[in-house]
């Protein structure tokens, strides 16, 4: 028998377990998974599904954007859009040089390594980020401006990183050409999203049963993100723009609006939660037995400390400086929720999906990618971990009784 099947109903297995013991001890749900892979990984059974950046990239990720993006309330958003979209661009910009300079100039690494990795890590990962207010129940502007920032900024990571990486394996890249691929895969990503999304809504409208009104939703988040990858454009930035455009079009009650039917509108809703946990469950189970098979000496710990320690202070010097431009106007964030923004940078799926797509020709590959595990197990552990009593500390949410 294929040993997929029996080893992704063990994983579902473990995450229910998991669920139900974070809950009564009060864990966060991703921070368990995390952990229970690493436990699973010590066990001599066999392993029939790997952490692949096609499973990542592929099935996981979409989905997840998707959810995300369908639930994001556009009409709140607005009103501090021009602050995201200086920290997704910025922010990822910042992040990316301090890292890069850190890893050439502090551990020597070539600067093709350095630059790739800096942008690979730069962007905070939405799986990770949403996961982990969902655990905490953290809603209002707060969480909308963390998650939003979250899903765009991953569009802007991704699309550097296609140009960069064309430069790093050799690849000559001008300013034209650049400029060129930057706008095709950006731009393009958005057009052809919204393309996507609109189709499928006047599909969905001619349509009063839910299982196909729901059945539309998966080929639009699937759809739009493979036929961007196809057209070498942005697919995370074409299922954010699908799923933007889905949950905020109409006009009647309900994320979905009018296009959709009212039955088909809560089941939507429910079946993309059970989605996204099943999601979370596979990929954080998944990342926590990938990082505990890794080999660790002295050599490649020093890497990760520094990694971590240059993630948190490009982080740093993206959330402050730009929150500072915002002093004093309406939407302006107070120092405590500056300080949730910082540590809520998790890094997660994305990096480790570019990572190991990374081919086996660029300089440094084993050296990025064993980085890249040890910053995004400290993202989802540690920092995962403590986001509950930050919250609590900057008054986010009341303190237990």
């Amino acid at each position: 028998m294929n040993a997929i099947l029996p080893t992704t109903l063990g994983l579902l297995v473990l995450a229910m377990i998991v669920a139900i013991v974070a809950r009564r001890l009060s864990l966060p749900y991703t921070v368990g998974l995390a952990l229970t892979g690493g436990l699973v990984a010590s066990l001599p059974i066999e392993k029939g599904v790997g952490l692949t950046p096609g499973l990542i990239y592929d099935v996981i990720l979409p989905a997840l954007l998707f959810e995300a993006a369908l639930n994001l309330d556009w009409r709140a958003l607005r009103q501090d859009l021009l602050a995201v979209l200086t920290l997704t661009v910025l922010g990822v910009v910042i992040s990316a040089a301090v890292m890069a300079a850190g890893m050439i100039w502090g551990l020597g690494w070539p600067a093709e390594t350095g630059v790739i990795f800096g942008i690979l890590i730069a962007a905070t990962d939405p799986i990770s980020v949403i996961a982990t207010f969902k655990d905490n129940r953290v809603r209002g502007r707060l969480s909308l401006f963390i998650e939003a920032e979250s899903l765009l900024n991953d569009g802007v990571a991704a699309v550097l990183f296609g140009v960069t990486l064309v430069w790093a394996t050799g690849g000559g890249i001008g300013p034209l050409f650049a400029a060129e691929t930057l706008l095709r895969s950006g731009g393009g990503g958005i057009a052809i999203g919204l393309g996507c999304g609109l189709v499928a809504m006047l599909a969905a409208g001619r349509s009063n049963d839910h299982l196909v009104e729901t059945t539309i939703t998966v080929i639009a988040a699937y759809g739009a993100f493979l036929l961007a990858e196809d057209m070498h454009a942005s697919g995370v930035l074409a299922t954010v723009s699908a799923g933007m455009l889905m949950g905020n079009i109409g006009s009647g009650e309900g994320f979905l609006g009018r296009w959709f039917s009212a039955k088909g509108n809560a089941f939507i809703g429910e079946f993309w939660d059970f989605a996204t946990f099943i999601a979370n469950s596979i990929i954080f189970i998944l990342i926590g037995v990938s990082s505990a098979r890794l080999a660790l000496d002295s050599e490649t710990i020093q890497v990760i400390v520094v990694a971590i320690a240059l993630m948190l202070a490009g982080r740093a010097l993206s959330v402050y400086p730009i929150c500072l431009l915002f002093r004093g106007t309406s939407r302006a964030l107070s120092g405590r929720e500056q300080h949730v923004v910082w540590w809520a940078g998790l890094r997660g799926a994305l990096g480790l999906a570019l990572a190991l797509s990374l081919p086996d020709e660029l300089p440094g590959r084993n050296q990025i990618v064993t980085a890249t595990f040890g910053v995004v197990m400290f993202s989802v552990i540690v920092q995962g971990a403590t986001m509950p009593f930050l919250l609590r500390r900057m008054k986010i949410l009341p303190v237990p009784l």
